[in-house]
């Protein structure tokens, strides 16, 4: 039993390393959590975002309702999944299908890349989502940068 599990876990690592390895070269860089400068959002613990980005929670513990947002499947999605939950793509979508099917919560909106992002954030003070950190802009509050 011991056996299988370091087995099951090497094989892990080594699909792991070889996913990293056929990545493009920005799918490593940072990405951060992001809300409008003038968003009512001012700060946002890790914990408090895996949460929320999971669905457990719909507001932030003090009450402030968030509309939370996504980028379009792709390495940054992945990637920012992956850091704030440890969970990749299959797990997050199998995750998702079984709490949409149990009505237990809703997805995260889904825009159509970085620019709908930007234009949803200074339109919606409750609108937060992630970028890529060389695509932050001035006028967008840094909540969280996951490395």
């Amino acid at each position: 039993m011991q056996y299988a599990r370091r087995t099951t876990a090497f094989l892990f690592n080594v699909v792991v390393i070889m996913v990293c390895a056929c990545l493009p070269p920005g799918a490593l860089a940072q990405v951060v959590v992001v809300t409008g400068q003038d968003g009512v959002i001012t700060q946002l613990g890790r914990v408090e975002a895996e949460q929320l980005y999971l669905g457990r929670l719909n507001a932030l513990r003090d009450g402030t309702p968030v509309r939370l947002h996504d980028l379009p499947p792709g390495p940054t999605r992945d990637s920012f999944y992956f850091r704030l939950t440890g969970k990749n793509p299959i797990q997050t979508r199998a995750y998702w299908s079984r709490i949409v099917f149990t009505g237990r919560a809703r997805p995260p909106r889904e825009v159509s890349g970085p620019e709908q992002l930007r234009t949803t954030l200074a339109a919606d003070p409750h609108a937060m989502g992630y970028l890529p950190a060389q695509s932050v802009t001035a006028d967008m509050r840094v909540l969280l940068t996951l490395d």
